[in-house]
């Protein structure tokens, strides 16, 4: 009895220590899976993703410039006045096959600027030569069987690294700025006699010596129907509808500029239904030194900034607050994640943006947690092996993945160059993806609304069931906006927390929540959003959805 006793007590030792290892080995590998994985999904994408969207039918497209000279794909149709060696510049990706299929740009798109209309449809405009004054749009598809179409309108100005944003009236874009372009304008215009207006503030941003450092403004569309505008280190508010300058904002602190070329990037900070989506609040992130342009030229690269600094645009008094990245970071893309957190992502720690002008890529993400306090928010994450220089983009999917893809820093495809054409493709994953987390991931979400319109009408309630392995923990309700992005600015993009009214468990264990559409354009312009439910910082799998007006 006593041998049966000890071995019983050993057994239960031996149990209970291979319990605690079990469970050690599930959180270790959890807590290794917080700094994300990186998956390769093509070799080739045949062309350089200088600018990149997401469409609402799960494809990515992508596009590089057309005088590039031959790219990694060839077309079956040539437009010999641009392009007579007839290689492709533009392509289309399909997430759920992991396939490509060219397309044809009929213009010059190189560092050009881009919008989602309501319906979808991408109105792309600008870029250089026979392109500087095109507008261009997309409307996605299903059956592969979608083209580039260029519209006989035109801007009234050249636009070469112009920036532009969906406004709250239905399908109008304003697009300002441009290399040598101290403008702004609409697309489409209200009147066959309206042409650009000057922008004094881009007079006052201009540096010369640097190639502007006021390119690609950073534009954020208020919920007082105002833009935020930055450009250099200035900021301002402005009413686009009377063409004046509502506000002054303070200088962003410190040395250096933070728009193209010395690109750093913006993300206007998730608006909340808690405040009825009136507190604004806007984050920059990297940057450049002071004449880091010039020393580029001379092949002197400037180490970059690794500052990042926050503003309350609706204080009564804003103040820029700032704070330091785990190290110096130029070229960086900014990703809204689903979480509410900023994935910061690409780009060098020397230099600045243009041919050959950085060094030392920086190839670990960076994740900001808003939320948290100053001097805990940054979190690095897993590194990829391949850097993404100038000419590369970051877009999120709707599983939350992010794609990556593009770097180019030279003026045509090279490969044998110290950092070469690049074209292949991978994502990033999060840790929310790793299936660790499935037991708290909201699955088979279903958006349920009045079906006799085309989309959910503001203030609208709408039904949200989804089925859950637990109890729900804290559950949120997000709708993110996808951007055009290239040259590490996502133009449009948005993160909005919805209300929820009603929520309910049903005996089957599917859940059931009422949740309000935004209030009015305004605050979410017309169009296709990604909606994801977050169930403790978990987010399910985004659904497809579209606002519209009544």
């Amino acid at each position: 009895m006593k041998r049966l006793f000890i071995s019983l007590e050993r057994g239960k030792s031996m149990f209970f220590l291979q319990f605690l290892l079990i469970n050690f080995c599930c959180f270790a590998i959890a807590d290794q899976g917080r700094g994300g994985t990186w998956n390769l999904l093509l070799n080739s994408s045949g062309v350089v993703a200088m600018h990149m969207v997401v469409t609402y039918h799960d494809t990515v497209i992508m596009f590089d410039q057309t005088g590039a000279g031959p790219s990694g794909l060839q077309l079956g149709e040539c437009n010999r006045d641009s392009d007579p060696t007839c290689w492709a510049h533009s392509v289309e990706y399909d997430i759920a096959s992991n396939s490509i299929r060219p397309m044809v740009l009929k213009t010059d798109t190189w560092c050009s600027s881009g919008a989602f209309l309501s319906n979808g449809t991408l109105v792309q405009t600008g870029g250089h030569g026979d392109g500087a004054r095109r507008i261009r749009y997309f409307r996605p598809c299903s059956n592969g069987h979608c083209w580039w179409h260029e519209s006989h309108e035109a801007l009234s100005n050249d636009r070469w690294y112009a920036t532009n944003q969906i406004l709250p009236e239905t399908d109008r874009v304003f697009v300002i700025g441009g290399l040598n372009a101290l403008t702004y304008e609409f697309v489409p215009k209200s009147s066959p006699n309206e042409g650009a207006f000057n922008m004094q503030f881009l007079h006052e941003t201009r540096d010369r010596r640097e190639e502007g450092d006021n390119l690609y403004p950073f534009v954020h569309l208020m919920p007082d129907g105002n833009l935020f505008i930055f450009a250099n280190r200035e900021s301002i508010l402005f009413d686009y509808n009377n063409h004046n300058v509502v506000k002054h904002f303070p200088r962003i602190p410190g040395e250096g500029a933070r728009s193209y070329p010395s690109t750093g990037s913006s993300v206007m900070l998730p608006l909340t239904y808690e405040d009825g989506f009136s507190r604004v609040e806007v984050l920059i992130c990297g940057g450049s030194a002071s004449g880091a342009y010039e020393a580029a030229r001379r092949g002197d690269m400037y180490q970059a900034l690794r500052t990042c600094a926050r503003m309350v645009l609706t204080d009564e008094n804003p103040e820029w607050s700032v704070e330091e990245m785990p190290g110096p970071r130029v070229m960086n893309d900014m990703i809204l994640l689903p979480t509410s957190d900023v994935l910061i992502i690409n780009g060098a720690s020397h230099g600045c943006a243009g041919w050959d002008h950085a060094d030392r890529p920086v190839l670990h993400p960076y994740l900001y947690k808003p939320y948290q306090t100053n001097g805990s928010r940054f979190t690095v994450l897993q590194r990829s092996n391949i850097p993404r220089m100038y000419h590369s983009s970051a877009v999120l999917l709707p599983d939350g993945r992010v794609f990556v893809a593009g770097s180019n820093p030279n003026r045509r495809y090279l490969f044998d160059a110290r950092f070469p054409t690049e074209l292949r493709v991978e994502t990033f994953s999060p840790h929310y993806t790793d299936p660790f987390y499935d037991f708290k991931r909201a699955q088979n979400v279903t958006v349920k609304f009045n079906h006799t319109h085309l989309g959910i009408r503001y203030g609208e309630e709408f039904v949200v069931q989804f089925d859950l392995a637990r109890r729900p923990d804290v559950l949120e309700f997000n709708a993110y906006a996808p951007p055009f992005t290239t040259h590490s600015l996502s133009m449009g993009q948005r993160l909005l927390k919805l209300q929820c009214t009603n929520f309910t468990r049903h005996v089957d264990g599917r859940m059931r929540a009422s949740v309000v559409a935004p209030p009015s354009p305004v605050v979410a312009p017309s169009g296709y959003y990604m909606f994801t439910v977050v169930n403790g910082g978990i987010p399910s799998a985004a659904k497809w959805i579209r606002f519209i007006q009544g």
